[in-house]
């Protein structure tokens, strides 16, 4: 990708999509209000967390980022959000607010698909019990199927006659279709392979542009299935059907946006020391030795909401899943981090300043060296890289995890 790297947050109305949302932008810690609607998509910064390289080198006391946080070697970098309001069923058809909400998703790489797991809305976000949730899971992805279905089928007769006329490869012709939608011509043509495809464009039926459209929706828009609101007493119900269904578990992640946003502002008002996506918490009884110089909690219905949240989500969950809804599609996009320095035997950006890996940048696992030079640089000339050790590394070098990941760039034609 030439540009940051977008994540769409999708969902039907009241399934958590801008809890979760403000969750992973942390914008609840700073500000205790929610500062998102509902209208229209807002885009937003959220913070992926990773492992910086500061801990590979015993340098996590000098790492102080331009942008984001690190702490003990767990580094927050920033990656752009897109919050799109509710969908409901028919949302191609203009139900609810019609398909202007899907058209927003084009811009998206990637999706994470927040899913109301307590089974407590129904199929429009209305209170009900007992709804089964791996409807919602299948009814979106139709959507978005039957969306781009719908504008390929609706001009196929023109684009069949232009396809002929100009002798264009199918390749060709799919991308002048499909770029509204942020595609590429080699996003196509791993879509065409995905489903070994060779028959000719022009003897296309139905079917087959069905199977196209639902690779090409595979290939541009993985997503990643947030289970939300776990520490409902009914959500194991459709937590079991839906990894029945759906098997890849590393494109599931069960969570609690709400438990998240509510440890974050009992931390910030210091009544429980915790941190974000940890796997547990401390309240004032349990720090013996004071250590983070708790508030003692004396209000009963706090008490018993801490210790419910205890139960029902650490001791059986082990987290809030957030942090790990945001990493499950960061491994979708095959995101990898790249530390760029001024000094490769320091790891600094300035003789004055001993604060290490202050630049972080994400690009896609096994991209040249010479595209990560455009990406952070721009047109500023580089006349060599250099990596670890000084060693110098060639522009047509790839990148990835502890490869190619620390680099120098030296100024010069």
């Amino acid at each position: 990708m030439a540009r940051d790297p977008l994540i769409g947050l999708v969902g039907k109305p009241s399934s958590g999509k801008s809890t979760m949302l403000n969750s992973l932008t942390d914008a609840t810690a700073k500000t205790g209000a929610f500062p998102f609607t509902t209208i229209d998509p807002n885009k937003a910064t959220g913070y992926l967390q990773i492992d910086c390289a500061c801990a590979r080198f015993g340098k996590s006391g000098q790492c102080r980022p331009n942008y984001g946080s690190c702490k003990d070697g767990k580094r927050f970098v920033p990656v752009m959000l897109l919050d799109v309001a509710g969908l409901v069923p028919g949302a191609h058809e203009g139900r609810g607010l019609g398909n202007k909400f899907l058209d927003d998703l084009r811009h998206a790489d990637a999706l994470i698909h927040v899913v109301d797991a307590s089974g407590s809305t129904d199929a429009e976000g209305k209170a009900t019990s007992g709804y089964d949730a791996l409807q919602d899971v299948e009814w979106l992805r139709g959507e978005i199927l039957r969306w781009i279905e719908g504008n390929l089928k609706d001009k196929w007769g023109s684009i069949k006659r232009r396809h002929t006329s100009t002798k264009s490869t199918a390749v060709d012709t799919l991308q002048n279709q499909f770029s509204g939608y942020g595609s590429t011509a080699a996003v196509v043509q791993r879509c065409l392979d995905r489903i070994k495809l060779t028959e000719p464009l022009e003897q296309w039926s139905d079917s087959t542009i069905e199977r196209v459209v639902s690779a090409f929706v595979d290939e541009k828009f993985p997503t990643v299935l947030a289970l939300n609101k776990i520490d409902h007493p009914d959500a194991d119900r459709c937590i079991y059907r839906i990894t029945k269904k759906y098997p890849d578990l590393d494109k599931i992640v069960l969570t609690s946006a709400i438990s998240e946003v509510f440890l974050r502002r009992l931390a910030k008002q210091r009544y429980v020391h915790y941190e974000e996506g940890g796997r547990g918490f401390v309240t004032k009884v349990e720090d013996h030795e004071n250590r983070f110089d708790l508030k003692e909690i004396t209000d009963e219905r706090l008490q018993i909401r801490i210790d419910t949240l205890r139960d029902m989500l650490f001791y059986r969950w082990g987290s809030t899943g957030v942090i790990h809804a945001l990493q499950a599609a960061a491994r979708q996009l095959h995101l990898v981090p790249v530390f760029s320095v001024r000094n490769i035997h320091t790891f600094t950006n300035s003789a004055t300043d001993d604060a290490v890996f202050k630049d972080c940048t994400l690009v896609k696992r096994g991209t040249q060296v010479g595209s990560v030079v455009r990406k952070i640089m721009g047109d500023v000339p580089v006349a060599f890289v250099e990596g670890v050790g000084g060693v110098r590394v060639s522009k047509t070098d790839t990148v990835n995890e502890g490869k190619n990941d620390i680099l120098c760039f030296k100024i010069g034609h």
